[in-house]
């Protein structure tokens, strides 16, 4: 009775409050990455520090990876980042994403401008399809 006075299908109801939400039936769970966050594998004040030397058309991502650590990370944590940076889950970082990806390291983290955006692509998207695939990607960090 509890479970359906707050809204928790009954199917939900044995389930542990942490587990449990109201929109279980009706919403997949998230990616395990959309869950994780970048301090779940890189350093807050890493992140910090490199958005802070990064002003309004002065991005540079090669340099931005290497300050945050990245270029050191494992295969498997650069696919971590990514899959937390393509937002959409589809498999490719569009330039949609790109304008706003340093908001995927900090909510403080500003937009990319369109030229810095652009330059973003244009180095890493080597097949030049318009989009960043996850080998592009890691090959872009471990550059």
């Amino acid at each position: 009775m509890t479970a359906i006075l707050l809204g928790i299908p009954a199917c939900c109801s044995s389930l542990p409050p942490s587990l449990r939400s109201p929109l279980s039936s009706t919403h997949p769970p998230l990616h395990p990455a959309r869950k994780m966050v970048m301090t779940d594998l890189l350093k807050p004040e890493d992140i910090k520090k490199a958005l802070d030397a990064f002003a309004g058309e002065t991005f540079d991502p090669k340099k931005f990876f290497e300050m945050i650590g990245m270029k050191a990370m494992s295969a498997e944590n650069v696919k971590k980042v990514f899959q937390v940076l393509d937002v959409d889950g589809s498999g490719f970082i569009e330039e949609e994403e790109l304008k706003f990806v340093l908001k995927g390291f900090s909510k403080d983290g500003r937009d990319l401008t369109d030229a810095e955006t652009k330059a973003f692509l244009t180095a890493a998207d080597k097949d030049g399809d318009g989009k960043i695939g996850i080998d592009e990607f890691e090959a872009l960090v471990h550059e």
